[in-house]
């Protein structure tokens, strides 16, 4: 499932990705064959945590499982 970080939350990238001009037409990311293909790839710290990315918008995305 696919999230936005803002500082200490977690919201639904519907709230967030309805109004973005590189959203899907649906409303959501670009999200094909497990990467985000309207943002890139950040470092990961430790192995445990999930697969983050940042959008062209700006925002951070998250993978969480």
């Amino acid at each position: 499932m696919l999230v936005i970080i803002m500082e200490n939350q977690l919201l639904p990238t519907q709230n967030v990705c309805q109004a973005c001009l590189m959203a899907d037409q649906s409303g959501q990311p670009r999200w094909q064959q497990g990467q985000l293909r309207c943002g890139r790839a950040l470092s990961k710290l430790t192995d445990e945590q999930p697969e983050q990315y940042e959008c062209q918008m700006g925002f951070r995305v998250a993978n969480i499982e």
